[in-house]
């Protein structure tokens, strides 16, 4: 015969929409326009006005795009609303990824080739 299913909610530990509402969805988007904007000044007009160094200002937009990256990922991919291991399996895989790419520039002279001629 037919089997019926029924959906409860103890068999989700979750909803798909967990922790964002409309206004915490308006506030991350704010939040994330806030962050381009800066961004865009840092290229547009400080860094061609050499107002900092360009080392400096190369530093602030990487951790400006860093932190525009958690944003995305911690709240519209809701990795801020998973447990606690599957954010410290990715956090570390992404770690080695990064470390196995510096590490490969590094072994194929790419960096101290690059490095040496715009130091």
């Amino acid at each position: 015969m037919s089997e019926q299913h029924i959906h409860t909610t103890e068999e989700h530990d979750h909803d798909e929409h967990a922790g964002l509402s409309k206004s915490k969805i308006w506030q991350v988007f704010f939040i994330l326009l806030g962050i381009t904007v800066v961004e865009f000044i840092i290229a547009l007009v400080i860094l061609p006005k050499e107002l900092v160094p360009r080392t400096a200002g190369n530093i602030a937009y990487i951790l400006l795009t860093l932190l525009k990256a958690y944003y995305i990922v911690a709240f519209f991919m809701h990795l801020k609303f998973e447990k606690t291991g599957l954010k410290l399996s990715l956090g570390l895989a992404f770690i080695f990824i990064i470390y196995f790419i510096t590490l490969m520039l590094i072994e194929g002279g790419y960096l101290h080739v690059h490095m040496t001629l715009h130091s």
